[in-house]
């Protein structure tokens, strides 16, 4: 199944305009763009690359990067990680990624998030012949870790649950940043990628062909989760904290398809500073 992506180039703007707390009128005034142009580009109804150009810098977004966006003309090219399994369950109107990690060579395993339905989880867990050791949240919103209760004791037996101290869950282990696990031979190291959420972490494993990172809401493929705490934070973190990552680090996010740092450093408008 081939994952779309999560934003439209309108949803970009719109958490760029949000995020630096800037409304339509405030826009064309600084843009110079009609204003009936900018409501419907704004709307997704793009046919103005001049004033797509405007607005993007207007909001310290790459207008190259964006209106390679509002073409439909990209899309991260297919990744795949022998080990790295992505589920994608339905969530209301959207639809959410879970993620199953295993050593190739001592069969352990570390689930990242639930999703809603964590039965395709725990029956490749069965089938595999797997032995599930951790299970990981990024970070509490509801979507993340709609099935948790059922996936701990899924496998017969209680599976510990890992979780930043900043948004900690009841029932889980709470973990400072920069706290390192070990699951059979994989490194998971944990980094605070905040902004989207007070204390969403990314899990950066080594072990595995390439590196992985799982992000949750802190990237998507070509765009990033909302600053719902802090713009600026979300912003900050994703550059000094993922994207500092090599570049074939391949990034599991918690909607949309995967990605790697090389791609998003070229591709994702709100990182111009990459583009070089």
């Amino acid at each position: 199944m081939q994952i779309p992506l999560e934003d439209f180039y309108e949803d970009i703007v719109g958490k760029a305009m949000r995020g630096l707390g800037v409304g339509e009128s405030q826009l064309a005034a600084k843009t110079g763009v009609d204003p009936d142009t900018l409501r419907r580009l704004c709307r997704g109804e793009f046919s103005d690359e001049t004033a797509l150009a405007k607005v993007a810098r207007a909001l310290d977004l790459d207008p190259g990067a964006l209106l390679v966006s509002a073409s439909k003309a990209w899309r991260p090219r297919p990744v795949s990680v022998d080990g790295l399994t992505l589920y994608n369950t339905p969530y209301r109107d959207m639809r959410v990624n879970a993620f199953l990690i295993a050593d190739p060579h001592s069969g352990a395993a570390a689930v990242f998030d639930t999703g809603t339905d964590s039965s395709p989880i725990l029956a490749e867990i069965e089938n595999e012949g797997l032995r599930l050791e951790a299970i990981f949240i990024t970070h509490t919103h509801n979507d993340h870790i709609a099935d948790l209760d059922r996936l701990r004791v899924g496998t017969g037996r209680a599976v510990p649950v890992f979780a930043n101290r900043l948004e900690p869950w009841e029932g889980a282990e709470s973990f400072d940043e920069g706290k390192k696990f070990a699951v059979g031979g994989l490194t998971i190291e944990t980094r605070t990628t905040s902004g989207h959420s007070i204390g969403g972490t990314t899990y950066v494993v080594t072990g595995l062909e390439r590196p992985v990172a799982v992000v949750g809401d802190a990237m998507f493929a070509g765009s990033m989760g909302g600053g719902m705490i802090s713009h600026a934070d979300a912003l900050g973190n994703n550059r000094e904290k993922i994207l500092t990552l090599p570049d074939e680090t391949v990034l599991c996010p918690g909607h949309g398809p995967l990605t790697t740092v090389g791609e998003e450093k070229r591709c994702n408008p709100f990182f111009p500073e990459f583009k070089g």
